[in-house]
């Protein structure tokens, strides 16, 4: 079996990880070992707050909507347990960029929650 020279491959990944380390602070942009150990650590938060993001913006939205119902005299759980009787299928995310960019369709939205909760309270 012939000998395998491994300078080319070698040079390219290690260039690659110095590549992806461009902007750390210190050794950690220009030292292979260093790169190499910040980038992987880097890789993993990237990978596990991809995740996070989801829950961090579910959150955001329902405190804009808890606040635009409130503006409309309800409360949050008021104003969803009105959309599901009121069979409104509207979603988080775009109740809050409703509630956000047009406060007119979100107060009639929850006009229409409130009178679906007061018929049902009949």
């Amino acid at each position: 079996m012939p000998r395998v020279k491994r300078s080319v491959h070698a040079r390219k990944k290690r260039r690659k990880v110095l590549e992806q380390a461009k902007g750390y602070w210190g050794l950690k942009h220009s030292s292979y070992r260093r790169a190499k150990e910040q980038v992987e650590k880097s890789l993993v938060y990237a990978y596990r707050d991809r995740r996070t993001k989801k829950r961090t913006l579910r959150s955001l939205w329902i405190v804009r909507i808890n606040a635009a119902a409130r503006a409309n005299g309800l409360s949050y759980n008021q104003f969803m347990a009105g959309l599901r009787r009121a069979e409104i299928p509207l979603d988080r995310k775009v109740l809050a960029d409703l509630a956000v960019s047009d406060p007119a369709a979100f107060t009639a939205i929850a006009e229409r929650a409130k009178s679906a909760l007061d018929a049902d309270g009949e």
